[in-house]
């Protein structure tokens, strides 16, 4: 009779269309689908296994798009550059350059103070023990010359030029020198402090020595312990800075580019250096 109606089109109620077979024993319900006849019959075989998977793969997706969203929520932590001291920063300074020979690099060299504007530029090479030579591309023919004994000093249009014992030098280029030798800036700087910047550090100090004129030193470092800068601030306010770049290491350096060769009618003199 039941089987009549449902061939009749007769709608079943609910408990009959939805309701899944228990099993035997008063079980939870089993897993279960519904035919073409809206007839809820109990899932089998491969029925059962695909329907498992599906489940199954329907709370991996849960549970990695769960996972991503609290990835994403998550803040990202920046890279914290690792804690250094003035003084470790310092014997890092000190490590880079006692192990080099020479090097070469490209500089430009800025000037402001007692109502001048100056900007100058070129290429500076450094040989040890003691010798530099600063040759300026702007203005063209400029030398500071150092040879360990004695610095020369020339700009192009003046009649002579001047020498001058190391042991004397207050130019603001002689600071350099503590990369000459065996360096030791803690030795070369009273008060050495250590500030941090976004592309490295600077150390700054007064050094000793040069206190009635040079206030203080402040050198731009990298982690590394590379001089990319140096800025001098003399006790009148005025402010002269180099920027170095392309550094070449062990560049080759020879002997010649140390001795200093007076043009063609200028005298040497001993004397003072220029500011």
């Amino acid at each position: 009779m039941s089987g009549s109606l449902l061939n009749r089109g007769t709608a079943p109620g609910p408990a009959l269309e939805h309701q899944p077979p228990r099993q035997p024993g008063g079980g939870p319900p089993q897993p279960c689908r519904v035919d073409r006849r809206r007839r809820v019959l109990p899932l089998q075989g491969s029925d059962l296994l695909f329907s498992r998977f599906r489940i199954r793969g329907a709370v991996f997706s849960a549970l990695g798009f769960a996972l991503m969203l609290a990835l994403t929520a998550m803040p990202a932590k920046a890279a914290e550059a690792p804690p250094v001291t003035a003084s470790q920063l310092a014997h890092r300074v000190d490590s880079y350059y006692n192990h080099l020979h020479s090097l070469r690099a490209d500089f430009r060299e800025t000037y402001q103070g007692l109502g001048v504007n100056r900007e100058e530029h070129g290429t500076l090479l450094l040989r040890k023990p003691g010798k530099m030579r600063w040759t300026y591309a702007q203005p063209q023919g400029k030398v500071f010359i150092l040879n360990g004994k004695y610095g020369w000093f020339f700009t192009p249009g003046d009649s002579h030029a001047e020498r001058l014992a190391v042991s004397k030098m207050d130019d603001m280029r002689s600071p350099l020198r503590f990369l000459l030798g065996h360096t030791q800036l803690e030795k070369e700087f009273a008060g050495l402090r250590l500030a941090a910047e976004s592309d490295g550090y600077r150390l700054s100090g007064a050094p000793k020595g040069m206190e009635q004129q040079v206030a203080e030193i402040t050198l731009g470092v990298t982690m590394q312990g590379v001089i990319r800068s140096m800025t001098i601030t003399e006790v009148n306010g005025a402010r002269t800075s180099f920027t170095f770049t392309n550094g070449q290491p062990d560049a080759p350096a020879p002997p010649s580019e140390f001795v200093f060769t007076p043009p063609a009618g200028v005298t040497v003199i001993d004397g003072m250096p220029p500011v």
